[in-house]
């Protein structure tokens, strides 16, 4: 039985996240539902990230296994005729190794936040960015950011209701540019807790608007505790933009 890795990408807008639910439209389910249309099979697809309802992703990965031999073409193809009108994309379908996994073979996740920085009402970017009326200092963000880089416990930015087994993970890259009146944020990891990037990213625009200078973005890091978190940034500037392997 062929194992076949998809790549996707998909507004999250729609969605109420990845993971299958009773009650709502969900990615996952919408891609099981296609995979159903095409084989006849009811088949698990399994993604590298449990994105939350309203996140974005230029780069999901999933896998699943099918009894019925594709080309991996054609499979992607008939994939996006059965997905429509769902604004989902699977970008390549390939088969891989049975001990791929989506989710536990990655090596390495790769998240965009947008921020909109400017006063006007957002147009074209409606649910594609957070808008933030007030200055940002985009250069203060980048520097308090990189005092929450390697490994820590990161309770503080951690959903209360996330399941990880422990709150400790290692930050590679959490990066802060500015283009324009669009502030950028960049953070990699292997693995991240449930909401730690929209959480990191609200605290740090409180340092952007001066509210939090790094050391008390550090010591909330340090206070281990959930309340000590800034605001946590939604969900329609967030982006899952690549899985490595």
């Amino acid at each position: 039985m062929p194992r076949y890795k998809l790549t996707i990408e998909y507004d999250g807008t729609p969605f109420s996240g990845w993971q299958i639910q009773e009650n709502g439209t969900t990615v996952q389910g919408a891609l099981e539902a296609a995979v159903k249309a095409i084989c006849g099979e009811d088949v698990r697809v399994h993604g590298a990230g449990r994105t939350d309802a309203g996140v974005h992703a230029l780069g999901q990965v999933a896998h699943c296994d099918i009894a019925k031999h594709f080309v991996p073409g054609r499979f992607r193809d008939g994939l996006n005729a059965h997905l429509r009108p769902h604004p989902i994309g699977v970008l390549s379908a390939d088969v891989v190794p049975d001990d791929f996994e989506a989710r536990f073979s990655a090596r390495k996740r790769h998240y965009l936040y947008r921020i909109t920085n400017h006063r006007a009402n957002l147009a074209l970017n409606i649910g594609r960015t957070w808008r933030v009326p007030r200055a940002l200092d985009a250069e203060a963000m980048h520097a308090a950011a990189k005092r929450l880089l390697g490994k820590h416990d990161f309770t503080t930015f951690r959903d209360t209701e996330c399941q990880a087994k422990s709150p400790e993970k290692t930050l590679d890259q959490l990066d802060v540019t500015r283009e324009g009146d669009e502030v950028r944020i960049v953070t990699s990891a292997r693995s991240f807790l449930h909401s730690q990037v929209r959480s990191m990213v609200g605290s740090l625009v409180w340092v952007g608007e001066g509210r939090w200078s790094a050391d008390d973005l550090a010591a909330a890091l340090a206070a281990r505790n959930r309340a000590a978190c800034g605001p946590v940034a939604p969900p329609e500037g967030l982006y899952l933009v690549r899985v490595d392997y």
